[in-house]
């Protein structure tokens, strides 16, 4: 994932040309879930304009991408499910003409995805009122 050079990991989570319907499917239940306004926007853009969608909805695609680059909880499931991604992975890349032997690997990935809780924001402490003199 983040930090690990010549891996596909971060292009799980980030709009691209995923190399398998599996791990289109991934992408999209994650973003989906933590960016689906934007996803919405795209979808809506990219039926409305058959003709010219590539060009004229390509800043939508684009807040996909900074939405998924940005989102606190995806970087969260980057960083907590690397090990079931990566071994997701893994199975893509020995199974590539029989990729339905990697649903159990991906099952693993989106269970440990959907256990990532949003961090909690720090603490507000509630100014108390001096008492009178």
């Amino acid at each position: 994932m983040a930090g690990r050079g010549g891996s596909r990991g971060g292009a799980l989570l980030r709009t691209g040309s995923p190399d398998t319907c599996l791990d289109m499917q991934a992408a999209l239940e994650v973003t989906a879930r933590h960016c689906g306004r934007e996803l919405d926007q795209y979808g809506q853009c990219v039926a409305a304009k058959p003709e010219s969608w590539q060009r004229d909805c390509h800043h939508l695609k684009m807040n996909i991408a900074r939405c998924t680059s940005n989102h606190p909880v995806i970087r969260q499931i980057r960083q907590a499910c690397a090990e079931p991604f990566e071994a997701f992975e893994a199975c893509l890349r020995q199974n590539e003409a029989a990729t339905g032997n990697c649903a159990g690997q991906m099952r693993r990935f989106l269970q440990c995805a959907e256990q990532v809780q949003p961090a909690s924001p720090p603490a507000t402490v509630q100014a108390q009122p001096l008492p009178a003199s």
